[in-house]
């Protein structure tokens, strides 16, 4: 090997250890989870991103052209500050479900369930929850594998059958989007 190659070789590796040593000390280190690698959470981007979850968890907002998600609250669930009013009652028929115009809350035999927040935030988000967690959440369909029902229309009979590696990747990746403080309300029950 040519000494300029050479150079240019070290240069190259050096650069991408740099950037891996980057990407790797940017991430939140959460002790109970399995490291996180860069391709983890990109296949978990992947998965979130042609999997629906944004169009419940990122409330709407009204822009030039209708509707469009408002991408400061994204995967933040229905917004804290909208006090929603008890549910319109649907006649006699087919209709079975409500949505509000946020995408975020929804009604229908079961109460009114609004959509969680999915950000790292500690408080109000998953920031303090575990890989094994948010699995058992969506294997059960249960609140952390073990509290309340995950209500409609979350779609745990199709989400179930992700497979662990792909729940790892969604999880990896949720880790990974900015953290927004948003305590969305409990459910309500039906009247």
């Amino acid at each position: 090997m040519k000494l300029e190659s050479f150079d240019r070789f070290a240069a190259v590796a050096t650069a991408a250890a740099c950037a891996t040593f980057v990407l790797v000390a940017m991430q939140p280190a959460h002790a109970a989870d399995a490291p996180m690698s860069v391709e983890k959470a990109a296949r978990g981007k992947y998965l979130v991103s042609t999997s629906g979850c944004m169009d419940c968890h990122t409330p709407f907002k009204m822009g030039p052209k209708g509707p469009e998600w408002d991408m400061s609250r994204m995967l933040a669930g229905h917004p804290e500050s909208l006090e929603m009013p008890p549910a319109p009652k649907l006649p006699d028929g087919p209709w079975a479900v409500v949505s509000s115009g946020s995408n975020t809350a929804h009604a229908g035999p079961w109460g009114v369930s609004f959509t969680a927040n999915l950000t790292p935030d500690k408080e109000t988000g998953l920031g303090n929850w575990t890989v094994n967690d948010f699995k058992a959440t969506i294997r059960t369909g249960r609140h952390m594998g073990r509290g309340r029902e995950i209500l409609p229309p979350m779609p745990i009979p199709v989400y179930s059958n992700f497979s662990d590696s792909d729940l790892e990747a969604i999880f990896a990746y949720l880790r990974t989007i900015p953290a927004v403080k948003n305590r969305v309300p409990e459910p309500r029950t039906p009247k």
